[in-house]
């Protein structure tokens, strides 16, 4: 397998030319490590490769072809269909570890991976995990030095340590850091930093010594089967290839003959010599294998390449959840506020689930939720199912990742919507992206709840919206539910879609303690009552008579908006209709251009700042869809456009929309 790796290094660089025109990086220096830990991985375990693994994805089993496939971006690359980097494998077959998306974001593999730790931890404390004995399943983050820098690796080594997952971090120590050198950049190498994380044991190994690594990852392996306890392995490592194809060694490398003396290759085959193999042995071995590789070579270069229908698949997994089902309002029933809907909601969640758990920051026992919507769930759960997490909203979302694929059910929740923002990078980078650059291997099905909105004088910290940030991540679904039964109903079909979903919950709509928001409280549904994303809903109608003359118009909205909305018609009676679009992503573009073509007049409202935003996005769309149908321009109205939204109470109102503000705004409208 070195030699395989090596000799793919050797034509590559043979073939820069062709293999150049899609950036990689290959093994060469590091291939003892590698296949010293992959060759003792099992079909039950998870691994985490990372760019310059490629030497590892061949002693999990994987072929040199294969590996050419993405290299050369072609249609039958079996990680991503020619959509994703070399040496970035999604893979999900029985015969061979696990390996879920990652991104080529440096470090950011950790967070997901260690939430495949996570999750294999909890199946087995919850008696849900296969049992394999005296050979449970290990996880492996496979990470470069420098990579340690990372906050959000920090935020991986934390956890590990707090709940002591049964993962190995292995550290390849090359001493650089692409063009920087880890002096330049690292105060101390992982081996010293991995000191502050108590509770994770720490060993070091020569990595380019294939015995001593080989060992050395053996005892750690047992360890972790057993002990089901996290370790690092910090192994040193030559880099004797390039950083990249595109920063190569020539630019800056001073002390390649330095890192030579270190090569494994020559290393191990003199190892080998010593126990009893010829130079000749060696020799054909080296020449079949050469040839092995060359043969692939030729055959990956004349596999097909994908066709631009290839594009269009797997950016969403289908959904089983596709009309309204269930009793909206059972008779009996008694009307509940929203927080309650939420709550009910995860409830019968975890009750019919026992792979659903639900963690954030403050959702545990002593608080339940610092809005009480997780009230009374740690109690009756248990704390290995509803428990807090670090303030680390990067590791709360990522994590999502790794918990879906081993198949726990993840709600987690981001207390604030402005504090999602340490958490963007997983969001993009990973959760969104995972389904669609694994080529569909890996959906990540999880609700992530996020309090919304302006309420209570909550200032620059706690009142902001962020549904435009959130609709420019594709792979993501997003509900924004106005009313106790929409709220129910979507997060119950937001758990059986096996695509991540944002549920944004407007904190004012909780408790329905804002003046004009009695509308938010609704007749329970039963437990059965799913809504299918991206179906819209008239909450109001205009009578006919009105549309007739065209004296009327549709406000199209969502959460907060609904409510303004309501108190703004009451000025117009019969000629207002109000759209509550429930999610922004999927969009029920058909309803909104039938309310639209109905009344030929059109307002957009939302809570958010409209500059370049979502409100304005769907505003352009409408008057491009139904240019001939308008008999006035789409009106937009949102909050104003400055940085924050301030503490003082009456800032907050000059500075978000109200009833009065709509109804000025209608009043205009339907003057044309």
């Amino acid at each position: 397998m070195m030699r395989t790796a090596r000799s793919m290094s050797d034509l590559y660089e043979e073939n820069a030319a062709t293999t150049s025109k899609y950036v990689h990086a290959c093994s060469r220096g590091h291939e003892a490590i590698q296949i010293a830990l992959g060759t003792q991985l099992k079909p039950q375990d998870w691994v985490s490769p990372y760019y310059r693994d490629d030497a590892m994805l061949l002693s999990l089993g994987l072929q040199p072809y294969d590996l050419m496939l993405q290299l050369l971006a072609k249609k039958d690359d079996p990680f991503s269909g020619g959509r994703t980097y070399y040496a970035h494998p999604s893979l999900n077959r029985e015969d061979l570890p696990k390996i879920p998306h990652q991104s080529s974001a440096t470090g950011m593999q950790a967070i997901p991976t260690t939430g495949v730790a996570m999750g294999i931890q909890y199946m087995e404390e919850q008696g849900l995990a296969k049992d394999y004995r005296e050979e449970k399943p290990v996880v492996v983050c496979s990470i470069g030095d420098a990579a340690m820098s990372e906050g959000e690796v920090s935020e991986a080594l934390h956890m590990a340590a707090l709940k002591q997952f049964p993962i190995l971090y292995l550290v390849q120590d090359n001493e650089w850091n692409i063009s920087a050198r880890a002096c330049e950049i690292l105060p101390n190498d992982a081996s010293k930093f991995i000191q502050g994380f108590k509770g994770i044991e720490l060993k070091t190994l020569n990595g380019s010594d294939f015995i001593e690594s080989y060992i050395g990852i053996k005892e750690v392996l047992k360890t972790i089967r057993k002990e089901r306890r996290p370790f690092l392995i910090h192994a040193k490592v030559p880099l004797l290839g390039h950083h990249t194809s595109g920063v190569r060694k020539e630019w800056y490398r001073d002390d390649l003959k330095e890192h030579e003396k270190r090569d494994p290759l020559p290393k191990l085959q003199k190892q080998l010599i010593d126990i009893g193999l010829s130079q000749e042995e060696i020799s054909a071995i080296d020449t079949k294998l050469t040839k092995t590789v060359k043969d692939d070579f030729e055959k990956a270069l004349n596999a097909e390449d994908p066709s631009p229908e290839d594009l269009f698949t797997h950016d969403f997994a289908p959904t089983p959840i596709t009309k309204e089902t269930g009793e909206r309002e059972p008779l009996g029933g008694k009307k509940i506020m929203m927080v309650d809907a939420a709550l009910y909601a995860t409830q019968e969640i975890l009750e019919k689930h026992p792979e659903a758990l639900m963690y954030g920051q403050d959702v545990g026992a002593r608080l339940g939720g610092v809005f009480r919507e997780a009230a009374t769930l740690a109690d009756k759960f248990g704390d290995d199912r509803v428990f807090n997490t670090p303030i680390q909203e990067a590791f709360i979302i990522g994590s999502t990742v790794g918990m879906s694929a081993v198949g726990c059910k993840p709600i987690v929740e981001v207390q604030f919507a402005d504090y999602i923002w340490p958490g963007l990078n997983q969001l993009f980078s990973e959760v969104s992206r995972s389904c669609y650059l694994s080529n569909g291997k890996w959906p990540i099905s999880t609700i992530i709840r996020v309090p919304i909105g302006a309420y209570g004088c909550g200032g620059p910290y706690h009142s902001s919206s962020v549904e435009s940030i959130l609709t420019n991540i594709r792979g993501i679904k997003i509900a924004y539910p106005s009313c106790a039964a929409d709220l129910k109903g979507l997060m119950k079909a937001a758990y059986y879609d096996p695509n991540p979903v944002v549920m944004l919950e407007h904190k004012g709509l909780y408790w329905s303690k804002i003046k004009d928001t009695e509308e938010a409280k609704s007749i329970e549904p039963e437990a059965n009552y799913m809504i299918p994303l991206g179906k819209s809903r008239i909450v109001l109608e205009a009578d006919y008579s009105a549309k007739n003359s065209q004296h009327s118009l549709v406000v199209v909205t969502y959460g907060m908006g609904v409510h303004w909305a309501r108190k703004a018609a009451k000025c117009h009676a019969g000629q207002i209709e109000i759209l509550d679009l429930r999610t922004l992503v999927p969009l029920d573009r058909e309803a909104i251009f039938k309310s639209v073509r109905k009344h030929s007049k059109c307002m957009v409202l939302t809570e958010e700042s409209i500059g370049f935003g979502f409100a304005q996005a769907l505003a352009g769309e409408i008057q491009q869809a139904c240019f001939e149908n308008l008999d006035a321009p789409v009106k937009v109205l949102g909050a104003e456009n400055l940085p924050a939204i301030p503490l003082n109470s009456t800032l907050e109102a000059a500075m978000i929309p109200n009833a009065d503000k709509v109804e000025k705004v209608v009043a205009e409208l339907l003057m044309y």
